[in-house]
């Protein structure tokens, strides 16, 4: 895992890179863009949401990570954010993204060992968020930050992720923005 700026970084970006199957925690720290969360953390959060589990429904059982939404939604619960799940029915112009921290979208990945891509796809979540006026993909299998570039280009990057299928866009927004609908623009 790396921290801080990459190589082909914007200015004063923080990437975490992936590793296990942590990329809850790294999306987490990415769109917060800071490291807030560890894998304990992740853990933790997940004995209070199933305190009686002996097999926990919200991680992996190898120990490894793979974290449900469930464990996203309560971690960003603890610092005063919400996450709103987007209705992929509504078209993404209704956006309001001034008010939108950041995106967490979870997203259909190919699975390799090593250099071998196996024929399994499992979920992995993503963060998107705007830094210095400029969305930026960063997805922590990436080796740095991709720029997604402005608002018309966010909003093509999030539309093609959603028309490709299993997916699912969780908005970022405050408590407040999160109780007013501010994040909804209703035309």
């Amino acid at each position: 895992m790396s921290g801080g700026p990459g190589p082909d970084a914007g200015p004063g970006l923080y990437h975490e890179r992936q590793r296990l199957e942590l990329c809850a925690v790294h999306a987490l720290n990415n769109v917060l863009q800071e490291r807030r969360f560890t894998q304990e953390a992740a853990d933790e959060i997940c004995k209070r949401l199933a305190p009686d589990a002996r097999l926990n429904p919200h991680r992996s059982v190898l120990g490894t990570g793979n974290y449900d939404v469930n464990v996203i939604m309560a971690a960003l619960q603890s610092l005063d954010f919400a996450a709103i799940w987007w209705d992929k029915r509504r078209p993404l112009e209704q956006l309001v993204l001034s008010r939108v921290h950041g995106f967490i979208v979870n997203v259909p990945s190919n699975v390799s060992l090593g250099f071998v891509s196996l024929p399994v796809r499992r979920k992995h979540w993503i963060a998107v968020r705007q830094v210095g006026g400029i969305y930026y993909n960063l997805d922590s299998k990436l080796k740095a930050p991709a720029c997604v570039g402005g608002e018309g280009e966010l909003r093509a990057f999030l539309q093609d992720f959603l028309s490709q299928g299993p997916c699912e866009v969780l908005l970022v927004v405050s408590r407040a923005v999160e109780e007013s609908g501010g994040w909804l623009n209703p035309e």
